[in-house]
C-alpha cells in the first residue's frame, strides 16, 4: 500500500510473478507473465482468482487480471509504454527484457534478489527514485539519503556482464526491502 500512494499507477506488468496476485489486491489492471505451469494453472483458474481479490477487498470484477504464459525474455505481444509499473521480484534480470514496455516516467519495483536492482542501477535508463523500507510489517517508502544506498561491501565495479556471471545481486552496505527506479529515457 505504501508503493501504491507513492507512485501514480494505473498498468502494472509483473513479469515472473508464479502465482503472486498481490498486486492485484492493489491496481485495477495487472498483467502477469510466467512460464511455469502452475502459473497457468492458477490464473486460468478465473473464478478461483477473482474470490481471492474479493477476500482481499476488492469488488467482485472491478480489477482487470491478465495473464500470458510465456518467458518473459521471449518478445511478449505488448505494447511499447504500455505500462506505468514494472514489478520484478526475484525473477532475475526482467528489467533487461521488459524496460520496453514500461513508459519513460513508469517505475520499476525491484527488489535486491537475483541482480536486477544492480542492473537497474547502471542502466542509463533508469534513476533511483526511492527506496522502500519494512519495520514490523511496516513499508515505507523514503525518498531521503539515496545517495548512500546501492554502495556496495566490497570495492567491486558493477557491470552488466559481472551481474549475469553471478547471477545474482551485489552485497550493499544498505539493503531495504526494493528500489524504486524511473525510467529515464
Amino acid at each position: 500500500m505504501a508503493v501504491a500512494a507513492a507512485i501514480d499507477v494505473e498498468r502494472v506488468l509483473y513479469p515472473g510473478s508464479y502465482v503472486d496476485l498481490a498486486p492485484s489486491f492493489v491496481w485495477p489492471l495487472v498483467t502477469y507473465v510466467d512460464i511455469d505451469r502452475r502459473a497457468g494453472q492458477f490464473f486460468g483458474d478465473q473464478i478461483g482468482v477473482q474470490e481471492l481479490l474479493v477476500e482481499h477487498g476488492v469488488g467482485p470484477n472491478s480489477h482487470s487480471v491478465r495473464f500470458i504464459s510465456a518467458d518473459y525474455t521471449d518478445l511478449l505481444d505488448l505494447d511499447e509504454g504500455e505500462f506505468d509499473l514494472l514489478i520484478s521480484l526475484y525473477a532475475g534480470f526482467v528489467s533487461e527484457a521488459c524496460t520496453r514496455h514500461l513508459r519513460i516516467g513508469g517505475t520499476l519495483l525491484v527488489n535486491p534478489s537475483h541482480g536486477d536492482a544492480a542492473m537497474a542501477s547502471i542502466d542509463p535508463r533508469y534513476q533511483l527514485q526511492a527506496v522502500v523500507t519494512s519495520r514490523s510489517g511496516v513499508c515505507t517508502v523514503d525518498t531521503r539519503n539515496l545517495d548512500t544506498y546501492l554502495v556496495p561491501k566490497r570495492d567491486i565495479e558493477v557491470t552488466r556482464e559481472s551481474l549475469h556471471a553471478s547471477g545474482r545481486g551485489v552485497g550493499y552496505t544498505k539493503t531495504p526491502f526494493s528500489y524504486l527506479f524511473e525510467r529515464v529515457t
